[in-house]
């Protein structure tokens, strides 16, 4: 695998050094995109499935699909996937990809100089179900030391070591505990204190290092818009985190599709002056970790909306969520044939949008 850096007129190689790990080449790598005024464009799922397609043979394909490759031309700079359902040993994730194509895919996307971040939406280790399961405010404390499912979830880390550790020496972003403010996940606000919260990150990290995963750069990502003093209320530490995210979708709800992205675009405006705050205070990069509009009703939403929401600000990428292929109107990007994906294309080719 061939490390990649931004030069300011496109990606180039950089020599291989084995005495620098690979989580820093991918750190200089992003904070050259970010000082150079560029904003990495990235994509959920993208080569696994698209709106109307998913990849079947994954051992046998190229894995050279991609709905924003349909449309613009070029791959997402930055491809993410979900690692939820690793921990109790499942074959597929929690949206039935593949765990032996999300490898591929990462090691793949990382050949063609792109960036990889994963999410995990994991099970409730007390309860039996899933990341949304908020029945108990338990969860949280019974997987630290001391708890009842401490040593199940011992494990449950050390499956998802392997998996990682399975990626060699690619580096890629972590994101896991994700819209930690908010109350729908069982570690969010409501469900633990904010010394459990910290304690659960700092353990997920230090757990993974003992058992050699060495190659990440962890982002801590709460939902936005929020203050900075409710950003830091839970923030794990600076040994902890390498990278500053927020998520923050935008939602039509009873109001007018125009009032909807004057909303978005303060939100994100607002989130992003925050966490750029701290950034400038902690040496940190900063990322737009999760966003998108559902079913894209919006025909600007890409120029009208999103590009607006982040110009100015030193985001080293932006995330949109992914095109699911057995629900119609589940999709955050547009497809070849989609009726506004022209807005894309424009949004694509600007200046300071990177894709490959």
């Amino acid at each position: 695998m061939i490390p990649f850096f931004f030069s300011g007129c496109g990606w180039r190689p950089r020599p291989v050094d084995d005495d620098i790990p690979g989580n820093h080449i991918l750190a200089s790598q992003l904070f050259s995109v970010a000082d150079a005024g560029k904003v990495m464009y990235g994509h959920q799922d993208d080569l696994s499935y698209g709106h109307s397609w998913k990849v079947t043979d994954w051992k046998n394909d190229d894995l050279e699909r991609s709905d924003v490759k349909d449309v613009s031309g070029k791959y997402p700079a930055v491809l993410g996937f979900d690692l939820g359902g690793i921990e109790v040993g499942d074959s597929c994730n929690l949206d039935g990809v593949p765990f032996g194509l999300i490898r591929k895919a990462a090691l793949t996307h990382r050949s063609r100089g792109g960036v990889v971040t994963f999410s995990w939406h994991l099970r409730n280790p007390l309860t039996g179900g899933n990341s949304w399961d908020i029945s108990s405010n338990q969860v949280v404390a019974s997987v630290l030391e001391g708890g009842e499912k401490h040593e199940e979830f011992i494990v449950w880390l050390d499956r998802l070591a392997d998996f990682l550790n399975s990626l060699g020496k690619a580096p890629v972003i972590f994101r896991p505990w994700h819209e930690n403010i908010g109350s729908w996940f069982w570690w969010g606000g409501n469900l633990c204190s904010a010394e459990q919260y910290k304690a659960l990150f700092r353990l997920t990290r230090e757990r993974l290092e003992e058992k050699g995963v060495e190659n990440l750069l962890w982002c801590y990502s709460p939902n936005g818009p929020i203050s900075k003093e409710d950003y830091m209320s839970r923030y794990p530490g600076d040994d902890i985190v390498d990278i500053l995210g927020t998520d923050i979708y935008e939602y039509v709800g009873n109001g007018t599709i125009e009032e909807a992205g004057e909303r978005y675009v303060a939100q994100v405006k607002e989130m992003l002056s925050v966490i750029e705050t701290i950034s400038k205070e902690k040496s940190k990069l900063m990322c737009l970790s999760e966003t998108g509009l559902e079913g894209l009703v919006d025909p600007n939403w890409w120029t009208g909306s999103l590009y607006p929401a982040i110009e100015g600000f030193p985001i080293c990428y932006v995330l949109t969520w992914r095109n699911a292929h057995d629900k119609p109107e589940h999709f955050y990007a547009p497809w070849k044939g989609f009726v506004h994906e022209e807005d894309f294309k424009v949004f694509s080719e600007k200046k300071d949008i990177v894709l490959l």
